[in-house]
């Protein structure tokens, strides 16, 4: 007796329903993966272009992070041009799997973009803050460059101000906010005592000196700047009254007037001022005056 096993009834049919139902789903998901590979190698490359020529690269090393970007092989242009790169492929995988409906994975895929906003707006944050503690350290290198402790004392603020952009980007994209916060609270509970203890207490000769010493040195400084603004307006008085007496034909402060110059050539040239002076004999031979012929000389 042979016993034969049938299907179900509609199994078939279901099967077959599922297969054509995922076969464009399929198809649809290569497609929007395609598309959105190309578009986001385009934007890569278009990023990368107009960051360079804007000079991107030269701002970020402005601002401190090109110590952190030596001994990478991509600059900062490149970095922001990948990230553009990966965040459209994140979306782009986002839109495919939504194809086949709700699932883990585009769940997961979905917090992933959510998230990059917050990445975005760390990265900006610890940027800005290390163009500032850049800035900083130039300033006081340049203000107590004199002093032994002067290096040290930029360094520290300069390091201290990185430290608060890195907790805040950290507290941005919600990593160990329960450790950062406190430990920004503790760091700046304990500058405040030291400030409000040293300037209530200790230092409040010491930076009384040094206040009397800035105002003196500010007072001085002014009536150097004071006397040279005055010197400089009379120099250009002075040349705009020379250049006025040019035009005019008379002679400027200081120069001598026309009387006065042919008197100074009328006593050194044996003549009177104005009168031109005599015509001598005409010259004989040899350069000298003509003699007398004889018989001109009548008695």
């Amino acid at each position: 007796m042979t016993t034969y096993l049938a299907a179900p009834p509609g199994a078939i049919t279901h099967a077959i329903q599922t297969v054509v139902a995922f076969v464009p789903r399929f198809i649809a998901f290569l497609a929007i993966l395609v598309i959105g590979w190309l578009v986001a190698s385009l934007l890569q490359r278009v990023v990368n272009q107009v960051l360079e020529r804007v000079g991107f690269d030269r701002w970020v090393e402005r601002g401190g992070v090109k110590a952190a970007l030596a001994r990478s092989r991509y600059d900062a242009s490149d970095i922001v041009a990948r990230l553009v790169y990966y965040a459209v492929l994140l979306f782009t995988l986002q839109l495919a799997f939504g194809v086949f409906g709700p699932n883990p994975v585009s769940a997961l895929i979905a917090g992933v973009v959510r998230w990059i906003p917050r990445a975005i707006v760390a990265v900006v944050i610890v940027v800005v803050a290390a163009a500032i503690a850049n800035a900083v350290r130039d300033l006081i290198s340049g203000a107590l460059g004199g002093l032994s402790y002067g290096r040290v004392l930029a360094n520290v603020a300069s390091w201290f101000i990185i430290a608060i952009g890195v907790i805040a980007a950290l507290n941005q994209i919600g990593v160990a906010t329960t450790v950062t916060t406190p430990i920004l609270v503790a760091v700046l509970a304990t500058i405040a005592g030291i400030l409000i203890v040293g300037v209530g207490g200790g230092l409040v000769r010491p930076m009384q000196n040094r206040l009397e010493r800035w105002l003196d040195r500010i007072a001085a400084e002014s009536a150097t700047a004071t006397e040279h603004a005055r010197a400089y307006a009379a120099g250009r008085r002075e040349a705009a009254d020379r250049l006025a007496a040019e035009r005019a034909g008379a002679p400027a402060a200081g120069e001598p007037r026309p009387a006065e110059s042919a008197r100074t050539g009328a006593q050194f040239g044996g003549g009177r001022p104005g009168v031109p002076d005599a015509p001598g004999p005409p010259p004989g031979p040899a350069g000298l005056g003509k003699e007398p012929r004889r018989g001109d000389d009548r008695t």
